[in-house]
């Protein structure tokens, strides 16, 4: 379990392509990590299988493969990483799974005064149980939704320490990014969906 609060930056080192899957191996500034402790990295949760000076390793099997971009990862890419959280440590964001449910692509970007705001299109399932003001993750990071333009997007935005201390300050239109929605609303849409009628669905305020 994560709190979508980013603790560093890592960069892939190495990406070796497997019969099924791949390893990374991720220079991060951690202490202390150990051989079977989850991360997430941009996000999607992976297990430690070997830990360096300065750096570790994990594998990314096809699972995760067909629902992420690892595939494209190169070596020298920026990464957000976060360890899993610990009893007693502080819920900054919101309760993140590390399940990557999809990728979304930036359409729109605008720079305002206090903040940039980002328009994603997203899988239309996601969007359906996404709410304004409610959480998403983007890239392992813990966001806000502020708006719900239609049934396949979203609005976000980010403050000036997210761009800062994040990958996300990097984005431009046509990038892609890992989205988990909020675990609430999975929840909230399992347990509707029995009590709609066929094609109904969960509306979501775009609709």
């Amino acid at each position: 379990m994560f709190t979508g609060i980013i603790t560093a930056v890592g960069r892939v080192r190495a990406v070796r392509a497997l019969p099924d899957g791949l390893e990374l191996d991720v220079a991060a500034p951690f202490g202390g990590l150990t051989v079977g402790e989850s991360i997430a990295v941009d996000g999607a949760c992976l297990t430690v299988k070997e830990v360096g000076d300065g750096w570790f390793g994990v594998n990314v099997v096809d699972t995760t493969l067909d629902r992420t971009r690892f595939r494209s990862y190169v070596e020298g890419q920026p990464v957000n990483l976060e360890r899993a959280l610990q009893v007693g440590d502080r819920l900054g964001g919101h309760m993140v799974q590390g399940h990557v449910d999809g990728i979304g692509q930036v359409r729109r970007i605008e720079d305002r005064v206090d903040a940039r705001v980002v328009d994603l299109e997203v899988p239309e399932e996601l969007a359906r149980i996404s709410v304004p003001l409610g959480s998403i993750t983007m890239d392992g990071v813990s966001l806000t939704v502020i708006e719900i333009p239609s049934k396949t997007a979203i609005r976000v935005s980010l403050i000036p320490f997210t761009l800062q201390h994040t990958t996300l300050g990097r984005l431009a239109p046509g990038a892609t990014v890992h989205l988990e929605g909020d675990v609430i609303g999975k929840y909230v849409a399992r347990l509707l969906e029995p009590r709609l009628a066929p094609g109904e669905g969960v509306a979501s305020e775009g609709e």
